[in-house]
């Protein structure tokens, strides 16, 4: 009897409702969306290739580039589509257990780039604090141990989350104010108690934000002091440089991240809906379109393989003309 209640106080689906005060800007809204993320593919599916086939980049440094990509491909490509469906063709409608499998990407890949920002953090810091050891330290299995260990943390963390939104009654509608599968958007139209969801959400992103920015703040503060105690100039501009592009993807990452979970969690009730799912999705858009373009411009080695490329591509033509 309580299997055939729980059935049946189980949508067969939810509706999107897009970004509720905002139907008639949907169109509108939709155009930097959708450059956003033509950006972020066409950038980060450039950077996996770059990687892939360049012998000048198979080093520690750009294979976890390559996990940070890939992270960053399928949390925006598990969301934006689905999105742009919403704001184009009014295709609201998506199942209830697609609905759960988008929530563990966007969920799941949204922790693992923390992680992969933290291994970066460890490369940098191995890379200057002990130049000499690089290459024996960070061999190619113990990137790829690290890189599992970081997406497995993930997978376990986020599993009792969706476990926990599906065993919940659903009887308020089956409607959710948002573009996409939020577990605490979803967990709203349910009408049981979602104490332990909004609990272990917010543990997770204490535990999780916490220990990863604790591990990249003393890698920084190791890594500077190292570098101030270089007696040549040239070499401190030398070091720093090489932890721009990784400072600037921590800020493109975390700073969307901290504004949006302040804002749903204390600022819910000052701040209109459409502000937060707005953020929301630029928290997913912000950092997969701008790495790549960050990396591409302060990375000499990547600025080299792609002007190397182009350059072959142009000589082809040339060429064949």
């Amino acid at each position: 009897m309580l299997l055939l209640n729980q059935t049946e106080m189980t949508p067969a689906s939810f509706i999107l409702n897009g970004i509720p005060g905002l139907e008639d800007m949907h169109i509108w809204i939709s155009f930097p969306f959708c450059s956003m993320y033509a950006v972020a593919v066409v950038g980060n599916c450039g950077l996996l290739y770059l990687i892939s086939f360049e012998d000048s980049l198979h080093r520690s440094m750009y294979y976890f580039l390559a996990m940070l990509s890939f992270t960053d491909l399928v949390m925006c490509t598990a969301s934006i589509p689905k999105t742009l469906c919403i704001f184009w063709f009014y295709l609201k409608e998506i199942s209830f257990h697609d609905c759960l499998a988008q929530m563990f990407f966007i969920h799941t890949f949204t922790v693992m780039e923390s992680g992969v920002l933290m291994l970066m953090a460890l490369d940098r810091y191995v890379a200057i604090c002990y130049p000499l050891h690089y290459s024996t330290i960070l061999t190619n299995p113990v990137i790829a141990k690290a890189g599992l260990a970081t997406f497995l943390r993930a997978v376990v963390l986020i599993l009792p989350l969706i476990f926990i939104i599906k065993q919940l009654p659903y009887c308020r509608g089956n409607i959710i104010h948002h573009t996409y599968c939020d577990q605490l958007s979803v967990a709203k139209v349910s009408c049981g108690n979602i104490k332990v969801n909004v609990v272990y959400g917010l543990m997770i992103a204490l535990l999780i934000g916490g220990f990863d920015i604790l591990c990249i703040t003393i890698s920084y503060t190791m890594i500077l002091r190292a570098v101030v105690s270089l007696s040549s100039a040239d070499a401190r501009q030398k070091a720093f440089s090489t932890c721009t592009a990784h400072i600037c993807a921590i800020v493109f990452s975390y700073s969307p991240a901290f504004f949006c979970f302040f804002l749903n969690r204390f600022g819910s009730h000052v701040i209109p809906p459409s502000c937060l799912i707005i953020v929301a999705n630029i928290y997913l858009l912000l950092p997969p379109t701008m790495n790549p373009v960050v990396y591409g411009v302060k990375t000499k080695e990547i600025r080299d393989c792609v002007i190397r490329l182009l350059s072959g591509s142009m000589d082809n033509q040339s060429h064949s003309v």
